[in-house]
């Protein structure tokens, strides 16, 4: 097995991507190629002697910056980490793709140089958020912000597979995200979509509302990329925020240090659970090959993380159980 990495895609990159991958490489045992800039990658490599063996350096020549248009960026750069690997895994010398990079550019290249899987047309971005009774997946949180009600019945089918053999969760409820409980409520495309899901073989359990995102109240939530990426920039804001406000006020007054001195494990394992490192990154459901995307921020362990989730899903073919379950509906 081999994981083709984005060595240049992040904030941090290339240093905590290389640290991330001979990691992952140890603690797996997959072979990881870097694409990226050899005169980068290489002097970092050398930090990590252990994992030589299982690391190989492809090189590119150009970088897709985070700020840079999508489409446009794929066109004009053709020899940057992101359009090299995703042909490495194209071309069958790879088997899953991570990057940390810029996500519009992943999408884009992804669908143009992989292509979709039978059965979809549009690719979806599912994410894995903590909640009160374990995890959810809110699909999608970015890739289509124009989808049609169909595009949302198959991201339910897909999101179903991967929640299926990732994580164990048989027949998981799926919930549409929406401004109110009532069938009725929403705009012409979320009621029309609670109708396709309403006469689906899906757990559907109708409309959610915002303040379910993190109650566990279904285990799928459906949205469109435009909502879904909102809600998940907001939901990140106000988690970081809520742990400032704690740490400040503990520390305003001689009382709340000596809290926080009890307090301290239980904040630890508070940040460790809302920690988007813990999760690895996003899965892009839909493209004919497992291609994971990760926070701008990542970290060395969501890098490892990321790594561990492409592995999973290769071992358990997910994508070939969502031709499957696609292909039962048509369309």
């Amino acid at each position: 097995m081999k994981i083709i990495v984005d060595a240049m895609g992040g904030d941090k990159a290339p240093e905590v991507v290389v640290s991330g991958a001979a990691s992952a490489a140890r603690e797996y045992r997959v072979n990881i190629e870097l694409v990226g800039i050899p005169e980068q990658i290489e002097p970092l490599l050398k930090r990590h002697k252990n994992s030589k063996d299982l690391i190989s350096v492809y090189p590119a020549t150009e970088v897709i910056q985070m700020s840079e248009p999508a489409a446009l960026s794929i066109r004009k750069k053709r020899n940057s980490s992101i359009c090299l690997g995703l042909n490495l895994i194209k071309e069958g010398k790879g088997d899953a793709f991570f990057s940390a990079g810029n996500t519009g550019a992943v999408v884009c290249a992804s669908s143009l140089s992989l292509g979709m899987l039978p059965g979809t047309e549009r690719p979806g971005i599912a994410i894995v958020v903590p909640t009160l009774k374990g995890i959810s997946l809110i699909i999608d949180v970015g890739a289509n912000i124009d989808p049609k009600p169909m595009h949302l019945l198959k991201y339910g089918l897909m999101a179903e597979a991967y929640l299926c053999h990732i994580f164990n969760r048989y027949q998981p409820s799926v919930g549409l995200l929406s401004i109110g409980e009532e069938a009725s409520k929403g705009t012409d495309f979320v009621r029309e979509t609670h109708r396709l899901l309403s006469e689906s073989r899906l757990n559907f359990i109708g409309n959610i509302e915002g303040k379910d995102l993190f109650s566990g109240r279904c285990d799928i939530i459906l949205c469109d990329g435009f909502v879904g990426n909102v809600a998940l920039k907001v939901s990140e804001s106000l988690a970081e925020t809520v742990y400032t406000f704690f740490k400040r006020h503990l520390k305003g007054s001689f009382l709340g240090m000596i809290g926080a001195a009890f307090l301290g494990a239980s904040f630890t394992r508070f940040k460790k659970q809302m920690d988007y490192s813990e999760y690895g990154g996003a899965v892009l459901l839909g493209v004919n090959g497992v291609v994971i995307i990760g926070h701008g921020r990542s970290n060395e362990l969501a890098v490892k993380n990321a790594i561990g989730r492409a592995k999973e899903e290769i071992e358990h073919k997910v994508n070939e159980r969502i031709v499957e379950a696609i292909s039962q509906i048509g369309g």
